[in-house]
């Protein structure tokens, strides 16, 4: 079983960070929970399956120098996580932002995306 560190670490580089469709799906398959609600500033998806072409729309429409990099310590518990991230080339961030997760029996619950004020 995943601890929460484990599973935002994941999420971050496995699913968002990852322009490998295939791997996306697996590591997606080991980070969510059946009914894993995601949201973002672009509004709230429910499922595996949406949080995956949330993370596909991204990289798609990213420049391929894109990075999405941890952008400081992560903050755990053992049933939540915050871990700050930048999106951009690298050493040059065009966003920066805050996953918040929830995990309940090894799986992320709930994904919540905040994004740094401009």
């Amino acid at each position: 079983m995943s601890t929460v560190a484990e599973l935002l670490r994941l999420n971050l580089h496995g699913v968002f960070g990852n322009r490998d469709a295939a791997q996306r799906r697996e590591a997606a398959a080991r980070a969510y929970s059946p009914g894993v609600v995601l949201t973002d500033p672009e509004g709230t998806v429910v499922g595996p399956e949406a949080v995956l072409s949330s993370a596909e729309r991204l990289l798609k429409d990213a420049p391929e120098e894109f990075v999405l990099v941890e952008d400081g310590p992560a903050y755990v518990s053992e049933t939540t996580g915050v871990l700050p991230w930048a999106f951009g080339p690298a050493g040059a961030p065009a966003v920066r932002g805050l996953d918040l997760i929830t995990v309940d029996d090894g799986a992320i619950t709930s994904l919540t995306v905040l994004l740094a004020e401009a």
